[in-house]
């Protein structure tokens, strides 16, 4: 499988929020590190990676399909405890937050 997903979390998430984010990243499976974007890779059928779009964040690349429903799934549960609302697909009706930046 080739995912290709966003998330409902917005590009202006203050400085906290994302150090929350990367600290779910860094407690998933097959996590490399952070060097040009955060990556997730095993072996040569998973190479997935994170980056912050107008959209959201988009997380995309390759995950065997029986992996990837339990990853983004646990991907999900982890940053709706951590940041505080349900995070999921804007397409599948979870609503964006957005900061003021003061």
């Amino acid at each position: 499988m080739e995912p290709d997903v966003n998330l409902n979390i917005h590009y202006s998430a203050p400085q906290n929020i994302w150090d929350k984010i990367g600290k779910v990243y860094e407690s998933m499976p097959y996590w490399k590190g952070c060097d040009n974007g955060p990556l997730w890779e095993e072996g040569e059928d998973i190479s997935l990676t994170a980056s912050v779009e107008p959209g959201g964040i988009q997380i995309y690349g390759k995950m065997p399909d029986e992996i990837w429903e339990k990853w983004y799934k646990e991907l999900k549960e982890k940053l709706t405890i951590a940041l505080g609302y349900p995070i999921g697909e804007p397409e599948d009706g979870f609503e964006f937050k957005y900061w003021d930046k003061e």
